[in-house]
């Protein structure tokens, strides 16, 4: 039964890792900020979300996995309002405009 636990466990972490890494490399390769953002918030969302289950699995029923049952919550609830508000800030300063007048 710990081997079925800890291969599930693993297969979480790598799958949060990977989307951490995708989330990075979209945020270096993106062209604009909106993409950018969309590629961050969703992937980091996604991987720390994995990477938490994966933790709440090891540690079996305790107060710790409420506990970070409530981050994940915190987490799935103010990762994508942020994302919003920050693109909203975007969209309404003209950011983008702005930055293709410079590149000019």
């Amino acid at each position: 039964m710990d081997m079925i636990k800890n291969s599930v466990v693993i297969l979480l972490l790598l799958g949060g890792l990977f989307f951490f890494l995708v989330g990075t490399i979209g945020l270096y390769r993106l062209p604009d900020v909106f993409t950018r953002l969309h590629a961050t918030t969703k992937s980091d969302t996604l991987g720390a979300g994995l990477i938490i289950l994966s933790v709440m699995i090891y540690m079996g029923f305790d107060i710790i996995v409420l506990k970070l049952f409530l981050v994940l919550m915190f987490i799935w609830i103010t990762n994508p309002t942020a994302a919003h508000i920050i693109s909203k800030a975007v969209y309404h300063n003209d950011v983008i405009n702005k930055e293709e007048s410079n590149d000019v």
